[in-house]
């Protein structure tokens, strides 16, 4: 009977069992097994880790990218639209179905996630009508802003205020908690197509070494930032305690005079936020280096908080000529050591100091396999709740749980590594039963937790916006900044 109850209701609580096991007098209940495996101990480390900081937002405005994400086989849309595996070969602008064709090669035969922007209009709705009406297509809320908006709108003790180009199936597909300004909405819907593979999929004489995606769009409304506008005058009347900052990188598009126009208007538009109110800044794939560059001088000085993944870590480092940018790309699992020293670079380098005018003094970095919130001391706290927070919705989200499943996922992360490359960092061992490690460097802190990774992913696309709205949502920032 037992069994059956246990067979049918998986979900019951232990208590519940033992009482029914005790109530038949069959002897003493079985003790609970601890969790023995890894993952089973690093996710209880966690859950007992994780707490709610004492300060909570209570209005949070997210903007100014949003579109309709349509999520399919990547390989099954090519293979629809009549092209064949040949060479893969990295196009920072798409002109054509070839060249989506040859990036997408590139980008799967390493595994890694990219961006790209599509030219020709009248190819990118034929190849999105074909994609959208694609069985098994799927379409979800889309862009950085929209996505983070929707995973904050999940706390219904949050008022979410989300400004972006929003179309009637955007509208249709977001959180009924998500509050959208009249000036935001409009007739057409904008937009992106996800094409995912997965772990060890094959196309002609290509095998994915990872799970992940390649997006693509031909998107005017966000590339231009056209909501930017209407985001900062509606702040003025939603009184937003945290704002959150994306959709930079959308205008690689533009003409170098526009961009340059619009990163100004960008400043000016953050600097009128009232001071206090902290600003996030959430990054994404990016190919242009001059714009990579501009951003890390004029935008990060204006914002207090920054979300990025390793390639745009390294692209960054690269535009900016910060510590190892001679490295062209991360070989496997991005190094630790090296990882930290980019963030304390930016830190020091861009951050708020005695004798820099900054606002910036919080870094949220996630790879698969591990994350590392970087913090200026003095400024931040719950910040090791934030990174636990952060890598476990990486777990649930990517395997579309509610809680760590430690069945269906797998620790990953290196077992020991250095700190630091550019100095005498110290060596960690990894310890799954305290998953978050902790170091400091001149005035900056970093938390460092390995992340269980989903062994397979329903959905990775929107992974790095719930990451970094999470580990936002455990934050608590000091009020004399």
């Amino acid at each position: 009977a037992v069994g059956c109850v246990f067979l049918l209701e998986p979900e019951l609580p232990g208590s519940a069992l033992r009482s029914l096991w005790s109530s038949l007098c069959l002897g003493p209940a079985p003790a609970p097994p601890g969790p023995v495996s890894p993952e089973g101990r690093l996710a209880a480390a966690w859950d007992a880790l994780i707490v709610r900081p004492v300060r909570r937002w209570r209005r949070v405005a997210v903007g100014v990218n949003a579109c309709v994400d349509v999520v399919l086989s990547g390989v099954k849309l090519l293979q629809a639209l009549g092209l064949s595996p040949g060479n893969g070969k990295d196009h920072s602008v798409l002109h054509s179905r070839n060249d989506l064709e040859e990036a997408f090669i590139h980008f799967m035969g390493k595994g890694a996630a990219a961006e790209r922007f599509f030219s020709d209009k009248e190819t990118f709705h034929d190849i999105a009508q074909v994609a959208s009406e694609f069985p098994g297509a799927q379409h979800y809320v889309g862009g950085n802003a929209a996505l983070i908006g929707q995973k904050f709108a999940a706390n219904s003790d949050l008022k979410v205020l989300l400004c972006g180009p929003v179309g009637p199936k955007l509208h249709e597909l977001l959180d009924d908690n998500v509050f959208v300004p009249p000036e935001s909405l409009q007739e057409v819907d904008e937009f992106h197509l996800i094409l995912e593979y997965q772990a060890g999929e094959e196309w002609g004489q290509l095998k994915a070494p990872h799970a992940n995606r390649f997006i693509f769009s031909h998107d005017l409304s966000n590339g231009a930032m056209n909501m930017l506008e209407v985001f900062v005058s509606s702040l003025e009347e939603f009184q937003p305690d945290l704002v959150v900052l994306s959709g930079l990188h959308m205008m690689e598009g533009q003409s170098k005079e526009l961009q340059r126009k619009r990163l100004l208007e960008v400043v000016t538009s953050i600097s009128d936020i009232p001071t206090g109110i902290p600003v996030h800044l959430e990054l994404a794939s990016m190919t242009n280096r001059e714009l990579m560059s501009s951003i890390v001088h004029q935008v990060f000085p204006a914002v207090t908080s920054l979300g990025l993944n390793e390639q745009e870590l390294l692209f960054l480092t690269q535009s900016a000529s910060g510590p190892h940018s001679s490295l062209s790309s991360w070989n496997g699992v991005p190094d630790v050591g090296m990882v930290s020293d980019i963030l304390f670079w930016i830190l020091k380098e861009h951050g708020r100091s005695k004798s820099r005018a900054s606002d910036l003094t919080r870094i949220h970095f996630h790879t698969l396999v591990y994350h590392i919130l970087a913090t200026v001391d003095g400024h931040w706290a719950n910040q090791l709740a934030a990174v636990a927070a952060g890598a476990r919705v990486a777990g649930t989200q990517a395997c579309a749980t509610e809680t760590i499943d430690t069945s269906r996922v797998s620790l990953r992360a290196p077992q020991e590594f250095m700190t630091s490359h550019s100095e005498a960092g110290s060596r960690i061992v990894l310890n799954p039963n305290k998953p978050v490690v902790e170091w400091h460097r001149e005035g900056i802190s970093f938390h460092f937790t390995p992340v269980l990774v989903c062994k397979d992913p329903i959905r990775t696309v929107g992974l790095g916006d719930a990451i970094s709205a999470e580990g936002l949502f455990y934050s608590e920032v000091h009020p004399h900044y």
